[in-house]
């Protein structure tokens, strides 16, 4: 929705309106980033063992990945985040 011109917002009902439409317009939106969230976060049921093994390793890789990104950043950075000696 694109915001309306000057000349066409004429009383309060017309703000009113406007604003109405605005959270429609953003509760859809977050209506369809909640269910995009949902199908990324939610893992996949598998249909087979062989998916399963691959999901967990996947996953496990990830967590490993995870774990090694956040140790780099805190070795790297981890003089922002310490107290200062008194």
């Amino acid at each position: 929705m694109t915001m309306p011109q000057q000349q066409s917002i004429q009383s309060l009902e017309d703000i009113q309106q406007y604003k109405e439409a605005l959270k429609s317009e953003i509760q859809e939106s977050n209506e369809k980033i909640s269910l995009l969230w949902h199908e990324l976060v939610v893992p996949q049921k598998s249909n087979s063992k062989g998916e399963l093994i691959a999901s967990l390793v996947t996953n496990g890789i990830t967590a490993i990945d995870g774990f090694l990104l956040i140790r780099k950043l805190i070795k790297g950075y981890g003089y922002l985040f310490r107290r200062k000696k008194k």
